[in-house]
This record gives C-alpha cells, sequence and structure tokens, in this order.
C-alpha cells in the first residue's frame, strides 16, 4: 500500500485497542496497520465468550453491532485507550436466494477523542453448515464438504442442542475420536456435526474479516469535506428511481447517502443509472 495514504490518515502512530481472542488481530492488525500507520494492540484479558458463543452455550445478547460495541468499549477500557476495534461475524442464508450459507462480518472502530464511530462491513459465502450423522462414513463426506481439516468442526451427541459437545477439531484422528465419543452418547446411536465459525478456526471466515478491514480503511481514509474527521462515507440510499416507461417513482436506488460520523455534515451521489426498468414499476407492473 502507498505511502502516502498511510501519511494522510489521523491515526498515525495511534494505539487502537483490539479485544478478540479467536485470532482476528492477524488479519486486522495486517490491513489496518499498513493503510493507517496505525498501531493495532491486542487486548486478551477479558473471555469474549461471555458475550456470546457460536456453540450457543451462551446466547448473543442484543445484536450483532451491539455486541461489537460491547467489545470495543471493553477493549479500550483494559487497554486503557481512546480509540478501541471490534469485529462481530453473523452466519445465516444469502439475503437473494435464501439458499447458500452467508457470512456477514462486522467491525467498528470507536474514536473517544474525535466523538465518533465508523462501521464497516463485508459479506461473503462460507462454509457454514451442519448434519445429523450415524456412522463414520457419513462423518467423514460431511467434513470433506466443510474443508477439514482447515477449517474445523464441532461434534455433539445426538442432536444441536446437547450440552456437551468437543470443538476445535482439526485433525482427522480427533475427528474420528469425537464421532465414536457422541454416537456412543447417543441414545439415538447419532452424532451432530457443526463448523467451528470461530475466527481462527475458519480461515474462510477470516477471508471476509480481512475484507471488512479494507473497507474499514477506506472509510477512514474519507473526510468530511466541513469537519475533516475522519469517516465520511455512505450511510444510506434515496430511492425513487423513475421508471423507464411512465416516470413514476419506483422502489429502486436513485442516489447514495455519504454522510460525516462527527458533525452529520450529509451529501447525495447519484448513481449512474438514470431509470428503473418498468419491471419494477408498480404501476407498469402491479
Amino acid at each position: 500500500m502507498p505511502l502516502s495514504n498511510a501519511i494522510e490518515s489521523d491515526y498515525c502512530g495511534q494505539r487502537v485497542a483490539l479485544l478478540t481472542q479467536h485470532g482476528k488481530q492477524t488479519p486486522l492488525a495486517d490491513v489496518l496497520n499498513s493503510r493507517l500507520a496505525c498501531q493495532i494492540e491486542h487486548v486478551d484479558g477479558y473471555d469474549t465468550d461471555r458475550l456470546g458463543t457460536f456453540t450457543r452455550d451462551i446466547a448473543r445478547a442484543g445484536s450483532q453491532l451491539e455486541a461489537a460495541r460491547s467489545k470495543a468499549r471493553i477493549g479500550m477500557e483494559l487497554a486503557g485507550l481512546t480509540i478501541g476495534l471490534a469485529s462481530e461475524g453473523a452466519f445465516g442464508p444469502d439475503p437473494v436466494t435464501f439458499m447458500l450459507p452467508h457470512n456477514l462480518e462486522l467491525l467498528v472502530w470507536i474514536d473517544d477523542r474525535l466523538g465518533i464511530e465508523v462501521v464497516a462491513t463485508a459479506s461473503g459465502v462460507t462454509n457454514f453448515a451442519h448434519q445429523t450423522v450415524s456412522n463414520w462414513e457419513q462423518a467423514e463426506l460431511f467434513a470433506l464438504a466443510a474443508g477439514f481439516p482447515e477449517h474445523y468442526l464441532i461434534v455433539r451427541p445426538g442432536h444441536q442442542d446437547h450440552p456437551k459437545f468437543r470443538k476445535g477439531i482439526s485433525a482427522w484422528d480427533q475427528l474420528a475420536q469425537a464421532v465414536d465419543w457422541a454416537l456412543a452418547s447417543s441414545p439415538k446411536r447419532q452424532a451432530f456435526i457443526e463448523t467451528d465459525m470461530r475466527a481462527f478456526a475458519n480461515p474462510t471466515r477470516m477471508q471476509n474479516i480481512r475484507r471488512a478491514a479494507e473497507a474499514l480503511a477506506e472509510k477512514l481514509l474519507s473526510r468530511c469535506p466541513v469537519c475533516t474527521a475522519p469517516g465520511f462515507a455512505a450511510s444510506g440510499v434515496v430511492r425513487g428511481l423513475p421508471c423507464e416507461d411512465c416516470g413514476q417513482a419506483t422502489a429502486e436506488v436513485k442516489a447514495d447517502i455519504q454522510r460525516c460520523p462527527r458533525c452529520d455534515h450529509q451529501i447525495s451521489v447519484a448513481r449512474e443509472r438514470q431509470f428503473a426498468s418498468a419491471g419494477h414499476c408498480n404501476y407498469c407492473n402491479p
């Protein structure tokens, strides 16, 4: 990355608290230290599993953003720093087809010096999956499809809500032992296998976290034209793109809103497309 980008950053030499116990400091520091010339400081004096786990034994309180904010604030307090960063992931069906598994990674950057909060996201496909199996052959097929052993696995007896489980499984002998244990512990001789979605255990997720870091860097390198604060970036859209046939407003996006997180100055940036397809018009295509 050109040095000029880092020199233009408000964060040259600034220390930034990052609370994580799942290895996120590697991709986040790689990207942000380079792009912003800041110093990401890994904070690990708090068990982040207390805020929620992917194994569902501790439910996440609040939204994805609220969980990330909590992590950032705890990290800032522990490190005694005024700038904090946190990451939170979410998984489910993709929002378009509802068929493929989808990963949304969210980063929040809190700067109490300037009184700003900047959020960036990245999303993409993931190996998020689970299956109930009755024998080793089924377990092996699932593991191969999930990208094991590079992607770790979790095994439970019987069903997804069983309170006992083995996680962090990263070798074939470990998996075989866990499956034997789960089958023997289940009255129906079944094992529930799922992907381990903790960041260090999932290279595909790590790629999305890195992409979110790139998006965050771009936002923090964009200054407000009024108060010069970092983080002047897209924050919403304006709908109402006119129909190509009748000219009436549709629900299609016609402009993007860019807003400053500090002074709230905002501008509307028109998109290149000037008309919406008649197929998206409630009048032409009711």
